[in-house]
C-alpha cells in the first residue's frame, strides 16, 4: 500500500516589471497574451467563477492538467484562483494562489503567493516554486516584447 502524505506549503515570488500594471494583468487576463508566457489554456473563462483548464505535456511522457476557477478579480491590482495539477489520473497539488499587481515607479511589482497541499510526493513546494520562477521571469520577456 502506497503512504499518503500531504505537505503543505506558502511561497512568494516578486518581480518588477517596466510595465504598467494594466499592462501587466492584460497579459493575465487575455487568453492570446497569457499563452505566449503560459500554456495554451483549453478553455479560458476571466470572470469571478470562471474556469480556466489546461492540459499537455512532453511527447510520450504524463499528461499535467491545470484546472482553475477565479475566486476573486479586481482589475489591474489583484487575481486569486483556487487551482489543482493532475499528472495522468494522479492529483499532484490544491493550491490556493493570489497574484497582485502594485504601481512601482513607472512599472509595476508583481506578488506571486501560493498556498498549497502538496499530495504523496507527485511535486514538492520547492519544484512548484522553482517553475514559478521560471513562469513569472517568461512573462517578463514577453513583457519586453509586447
Amino acid at each position: 500500500m502506497n503512504e499518503h502524505i500531504a505537505v503543505h506549503n506558502t511561497f512568494v515570488v516578486e518581480r518588477i516589471y517596466k510595465a504598467s500594471p494594466s499592462r501587466v494583468f492584460a497579459t493575465w487576463e487575455d487568453p492570446k497574451l497569457k499563452e505566449l508566457w503560459f500554456s495554451k489554456a483549453d478553455e479560458f473563462d476571466f470572470r469571478v467563477g470562471g474556469k480556466e483548464m489546461s492540459q499537455g505535456g512532453p511527447p510520450g511522457g504524463p499528461i499535467f492538467t491545470f484546472d482553475a476557477t477565479y475566486q476573486d478579480i479586481v482589475p489591474n491590482e489583484r487575481i486569486v484562483y483556487s487551482y489543482t495539477l493532475d499528472m495522468d489520473k494522479n492529483r499532484m497539488s490544491i493550491s490556493v494562489t493570489t497574484v497582485e499587481f502594485k504601481p512601482e515607479g513607472t512599472g509595476t511589482k508583481l506578488i506571486f503567493t501560493e498556498q498549497g497541499v502538496f499530495l504523496d510526493g507527485h511535486d514538492t513546494p520547492e519544484q512548484r516554486e522553482h517553475g514559478t520562477t521560471i513562469m513569472l521571469d517568461n512573462l517578463g520577456k514577453q513583457l519586453e516584447n509586447l
